[in-house]
């Protein structure tokens, strides 16, 4: 509801919040965001609370906009269905990448500097990428940024793109957690090893972990085995990109400009490389009003950021720690 953000600026005059009193003047805003995205809460003191949570992420949205006006900022927030959750709340239920202490070294992606890439390049316009799919409470981002480079590989691979299971990842890949968390690499392995993975008609998403019900009757993709990206190289995450395909990415989603994400090219110095917790999927790269940018299909939802995507900095000193956790499959 990103239209909701300019009538508020209009209407709402900027106010310090009390922790337990919400703002009456945004009663009917407080209703209609609420009704849209079919809130239901077990008690009015649950209600209350999370009203004054959406007012506080309203307010933060406000600000930002209004500095983004005057020229402070590269990309604009809006609210949306996270609104009412703080961002502690986000990281715990809507993240899950689960790094390994010990990872292979032997499956680095070699770059091939003489071969010429795109210098613009969107994978969602040469129908390599399926619709943007919500992973809820479960912290199963891993296995939706996995299933992306598989869908990806296939589309390259056999001309078809089929959506692959998340679920079949969840549920099967014992080297992750399922809801608790996992790391791409452990999804290409459990693939290869498996071989195969199920497509989503065949084993849909639940969003809990359940017993592993892969059947080979519903199997739609292989995988030969992996490639990571050098670490922390945005030049050879690139160059994979634009000769490879979609890749999994790890990044760090802590912050509450990242949740609100609206449109435009996102740059938050506040944004950790060293703690990264959230894993997406590359499908592109390119430059707006002189900015890099990198394509960023994220797993909450087609409501969230611009339509479910996100711009983000390329070239800016690794930001976000978008080339430290590069990988893609091998088909």
């Amino acid at each position: 509801m990103h239209f909701l953000v300019v009538q508020l600026m209009a209407l709402v005059p900027i106010m310090m919040l009390v922790d337990c009193s919400p703002d009456t003047n945004l009663d009917n805003h407080w209703h209609l965001w609420s009704k849209t995205h079919e809130k239901m809460y077990n008690s009015k003191e649950d209600e209350l609370r999370r009203r004054i949570i959406w007012e506080d992420n309203l307010k933060f949205i406000m600000y930002h906009n209004l500095e983004y006006s005057l020229g402070l900022h590269s990309y604009e927030v809006g609210m949306n269905h996270l609104g009412d959750l703080t961002s502690e709340e986000i990281v715990q239920s809507m993240t899950g990448l689960r790094i390994p202490s010990n990872r292979p070294s032997n499956n680095t992606y070699a770059a091939d500097w003489k071969a010429r890439i795109p210098k613009y390049i969107d994978y969602r316009k040469k129908g390599y990428v399926t619709p943007v799919q919500n992973q809820g409470s479960c912290g199963s981002c891993w296995a939706f940024s996995s299933v992306g480079a598989l869908e990806g590989q296939l589309k390259k691979k056999t001309g078809k793109l089929i959506v692959l299971s998340p679920q079949n990842l969840v549920d099967c890949v014992t080297k992750n957690d399922g809801c608790g968390g996992g790391f791409m690499t452990n999804a290409f392995e459990y693939v290869r090893d498996n071989k195969g993975i199920d497509s989503e008609e065949a084993y849909p998403y639940v969003g809990e972990d359940q017993s592993c019900n892969y059947t080979t009757a519903g199997r739609a993709a292989k995988c030969m085995n992996y490639k990571e990206v050098p670490q922390g190289s945005e030049k050879a995450l690139k160059k994979a990109l634009g000769t490879v395909g979609p890749v999994s990415v790890g990044i760090d989603a802590t912050l509450q400009s990242f949740q609100f994400y609206s449109k435009g090219v996102y740059y938050d110095a506040s944004c950790n490389a060293e703690d990264i917790n959230h894993a997406v999927l590359a499908v592109g790269y390119g430059v707006e009003k002189k900015a890099k940018y990198w394509i960023i299909k994220n797993s909450w939802g087609d409501t969230w950021g611009n339509k479910g995507y996100i711009l983000m900095a390329r070239d800016r000193g690794n930001a976000c720690g978008i080339a430290n956790l590069a990988s893609y499959p091998l088909m």
